[in-house]
């Protein structure tokens, strides 16, 4: 079956096309994506902006030009904080309707954090043991952890990249009282998620997923044998720590010089890497590592078991 999974997330509107059946792992064939960084186009009533609604719109129909072209048989289309917390996010759902005939499921983040950890299960495997999980978007950070394909507890907290960066680091380079204020905002903010999990997370596998993450670990992380053959990357929070500072000294266009910091990600790179660092803190992680799935796959999974 080609499967096309819509994801309209905070930052890019992105669509997979995957060839796929129960059973087996999705195959992709085919990616589209439109970087919209929608955090920009949020206004102080916390409505997506006119601009911002029709850029939305745009990127759908260019997406389902894509689709009709791949042939897919299923589309999967979802929504994440961006629209969920948008004061105009029913109306805009409506007009997304009615206009591109796309009807977007709107995910809460506890949603989110358990497909994701559905997707780093299946690609860890049962061997893994217990997971702790750590996802960062351009709106929301995820956190689940268990040790089921499920988890036992999964969080959502507004501690994503993009927001991150419009809510604090407003000078390009960001000053360093401006990465602080981040710093110390993170840190209280993940009190009460770490108070959330109580020891359930101690002694866990901890992996962490998203471009954000995995643009990170390309920059300042490294890699290990895996099983079959491949690699496993992985990240140490004293790397993290020794590369934000200098990430935060450099303006956006000339990030894109150094390895895994792409154009969409350039300007959130400091502020996800300042929110991954103090959420590894507070979890006391030193080190995780990086799995290639992520909320897309687990949409795929989810709908594939349900075919079984």
């Amino acid at each position: 079956m080609r499967l096309g999974v819509l994801d309209v997330g905070s930052n890019t509107i992105h669509l997979l096309v995957v060839d796929a059946h129960p059973g087996a792992r999705p195959i992709p064939a085919a990616t589209h994506k439109s970087v919209l960084r929608l955090m920009r186009y949020i206004t102080a009533d916390g409505a997506i902006s006119d601009e911002g609604c029709q850029a939305i719109l745009d990127a759908i129909a260019s997406a389902m030009r894509v689709a009709e072209q791949e042939g897919i048989e299923e589309l999967l289309p979802f929504a994440t904080s961006a629209i969920r917390e948008a004061s105009n996010g029913p109306e805009l759902l409506a007009r997304i309707t009615a206009e591109t005939g796309v009807d977007l499921q709107v995910l809460s983040g506890e949603d989110e954090a358990k497909l994701t950890f559905l997707a780093v299960r299946r690609w860890s495997g049962w061997s893994a043991g217990d997971l702790l999980l750590f996802d960062i978007g351009g709106g929301s950070l995820e956190i689940a952890s268990g040790r089921d394909e499920y988890p036992d507890i999964a969080v959502s907290v507004p501690l994503g990249a993009g927001r991150s960066t419009i809510g604090f680091l407003h000078d390009d380079p960001p000053t360093a009282s401006q990465v602080d204020a981040l710093r110390m905002h993170a840190r209280a903010v993940l009190q009460n998620a770490v108070a959330q999990f109580g020891s359930r997370a101690s002694g866990s596998h901890v992996v962490g997923t998203s471009k954000t993450i995995r643009s990170l670990a390309r920059l300042a992380g490294s890699t290990a044998p895996g099983p079959g053959g491949t690699e496993r990357s992985l990240l140490k929070r004293s790397e993290l720590s020794d590369w934000v500072p200098r990430l935060a000294q450099l303006p956006a266009d000339a990030r894109t010089a150094l390895p895994g910091i792409t154009a969409d990600r350039t300007f959130q790179i400091v502020a996800g890497g300042v929110v991954l660092r103090e959420t590894m803190r507070a979890f006391g992680v030193d080190e995780l590592e990086v799995c290639p799935w992520a909320l897309r796959e687990g949409i795929i999974l989810r709908y594939l078991d349900h075919l079984g």
